[in-house]
């Protein structure tokens, strides 16, 4: 019966999650919103002349209440640590930040 676990994986607690979590609030209209980025499947590997040199992420994220897309793009090393980000049409925020934003009734997605 013990190598079915193996096989299927049964019995083992839930997989840590190795996603990154972004906070983002619109200029326009203030409202928060909160994208997780899968750092295994969402990022698009920087092609230099000795390989692979880093990776960047363009995502485009949208708030439930004007409707406006605010631009994001980051940027990681080999290893996938990030090194830079920069947002268009919006603002990064913490997460602390947008749970009190929350808890005032602005608008979440």
């Amino acid at each position: 019966m013990g190598f079915l676990r193996r096989i299927f994986g049964g019995g083992q607690g839930p997989a840590a999650d190795s996603g990154l979590h972004l906070y983002v609030q619109c200029k326009r209209c203030t409202g928060v919103v909160h994208v997780r980025v899968d750092l295994n499947n969402d990022l698009s590997e920087d092609e230099g002349e000795t390989g692979a040199e880093g990776y960047t992420l363009l995502k485009e994220v949208m708030d439930d209440r004007c409707f406006r897309i605010m631009r994001a793009e980051l940027h990681f090393d080999s290893r996938r640590n990030e090194t830079s980000r920069a947002i268009d049409g919006g603002r990064f925020i913490s997460e602390a930040e947008w749970e009190e934003l929350r808890a005032k009734g602005k608008p979440v997605e």
